[in-house]
């Protein structure tokens, strides 16, 4: 039963990076602007974690098992939607579908794995082999998606979805147990649709923002009504018998210190897999599989640091553990703006190994203080905000580094003489529509063109290593100062 669950998380963390390496061939062909091929990436984490937590109670209504069965056959016709997608919108759409069945995958087997597991030790160990399924799905999931977008195109980084789905699917059935709660919380379906359209809605005023050299009113009224929305579903939370979200454990500075170490350094993480695939293809001119080899060194690293994190914990703490890691981590994204060269990838293995061990001690101790941090008779929620923030953290990450990226680039670009109006437009808007504009131009002008924009995506990747150190960096400090343990009952 567990390889069956373990094998849903693999495929759910492989589709959260997978589309990495296949972005290049699949802007050339649907052509979407740097914002839209931003939703394409993040829709999947994000529609996954607004419906975590209310996918787990649904689940506790209806039956586990059947919410999983009904998560893994959305899961599969979504992959062949995306699979088969003719334009960006389509595509966008069905990456929506396959979070909305990754939530009812991953929210309804860490219950099951809970009814299932009763000995605390063999349960710790179920849920570890769990959460470990999903770290590594995600972190080969640029390789994966390489292979097959090189061999059959970036649509079979979907496709190969399907037949997975289904023999999980299939064996599923025949070994999950069915269980439910007697008596479920209530479905707050107004809460879910709170806290989704709110987040949703001020990630799209950080995009609009991105698009626009000056201030825009559309992004500012965007992130007030996205704000104001959050801040219902917060008061909807504290008013309510039985909250979608508990939030009185965020009283607790432990709890808020370790779900933000989480967030950004799985936000972090998540996005330079996804940064870095395209600048290794786009800047560096490698292959989709030789952009997936050359994170290796990063993702065997990040599962070294997440084997060995219980050692590291044991001999300094999970404090100063996780601050180590953090600073690590910020150290490994500050020498790869320094190297800032595709060319000289020797140069940056030392750091991706860094900031690979430095991100899987961060995220397996950062789990760990969630859960050590709240009372064990609410392990339950503070489960399902761990899970959440992991979700949230790949999101975010993406989108606010990607905004970032594309606002750098934006106005890096230098003004080229002799475009018309359109082409100047399409040139600053993303790499793939300066490379279109390339083939149409001869080749004296067409090398100009490509190196001005390989130049300017170069500049905006240092700027994204420079910010996401200094963030790192901030969370470090902010674990030192916070992280401290609780005083001894007297």
């Amino acid at each position: 039963m567990l390889a069956v669950v373990s094998a849903g998380l693999l495929l759910c963390g492989i589709d959260l990076t997978v589309l990495h390496a296949a972005v290049p061939s699949m802007s050339r062909e649907l052509r979407p602007s740097s914002t839209e091929l931003l939703w394409i990436i993040d829709v999947y984490s994000l529609t996954l974690a607004a419906l975590l937590v209310t996918c787990g109670t649904l689940g506790d209504r209806i039956g586990r098992k059947r919410m999983v069965v009904t998560g893994f056959t959305l899961f599969g016709l979504a992959s062949a939607a995306a699979g088969l997608s003719e334009s960006t919108p389509q595509l966008i759409a069905a990456r929506m579908l396959l979070g909305a069945g990754a939530a009812m995958i991953m929210a309804s087997t860490v219950a099951i794995i809970r009814v299932v597991f009763t000995d605390a030790r063999e349960r710790a160990v179920a849920i570890g082999v769990w959460t470990a399924a999903h770290s590594v799905g995600a972190t080969i999931g640029p390789l994966v998606g390489g292979l097959v977008t090189e061999r059959w195109g970036w649509g079979a980084a979907f496709l190969i979805n399907v037949p997975v789905a289904l023999v999980i699917l299939v064996v599923g059935f025949l070994v999950i147990p069915e269980s439910r709660t007697p008596r479920p919380r209530t479905w707050d379906l107004a809460g879910v649709a709170l806290s989704a359209t709110g987040l949703t809605v001020v990630v799209f005023a950080l995009k609009r923002g991105g698009e626009h050299a000056g201030p825009d009113l559309l992004a500012a009224l965007a992130a007030v009504t996205g704000a104001a929305l959050l801040y219902a579903f917060v008061r909807r939370q504290r008013r309510s018998a039985e909250p979608l979200l508990d939030l009185s454990l965020f009283a607790d500075r432990r709890f808020v210190t370790a779900t933000l170490c989480v967030v950004g350094c799985f936000g972090s993480y998540v996005a330079l897999l996804f940064f870095l695939t395209q600048w290794l293809q786009q800047v560096g001119g490698f292959a989709p599989v030789a952009a997936g080899l050359a994170l290796i060194p990063l993702a065997a690293a990040n599962a070294v640091g997440a084997t060995t994190a219980p050692r590291v914990s044991a001999r300094w703490g999970n404090r100063w553990s996780l601050t180590g890691a953090l600073v690590l981590f910020a150290g490994a994204m500050a020498l790869m703006a320094l190297v800032g060269d595709t060319g000289a990838y020797p140069l940056l293995v030392a750091p991706l190994v860094a900031a690979g061990y430095g991100a899987g001690i961060v995220m397996t101790l950062g789990a760990d203080s969630i859960m050590s941090a709240a009372d064990p008779d609410r392990s339950g929620e503070a489960a399902a905000i761990q899970e959440t923030s992991f979700e949230l953290g790949a999101g975010l990450g993406v989108a606010v580094l990607g905004t970032l990226l594309t606002a750098s680039y934006r106005l890096t670009m230098p003004d080229t003489p002799g475009l018309s109006g359109t082409d100047r437009d399409a040139l600053t808007e993303s790499f793939s529509s300066a490379e279109e504009l390339a083939g149409r131009l001869e080749p004296p002008e067409a090398g100009r063109l490509l190196g001005a924009a390989r130049a300017a995506y170069d500049h905006g990747f240092t700027t994204v290593a420079v910010c996401t150190s200094a963030a790192l960096a901030a969370t470090a400090a902010l674990a030192a100062a916070l992280l401290r343990p609780r005083p001894a009952a007297r």
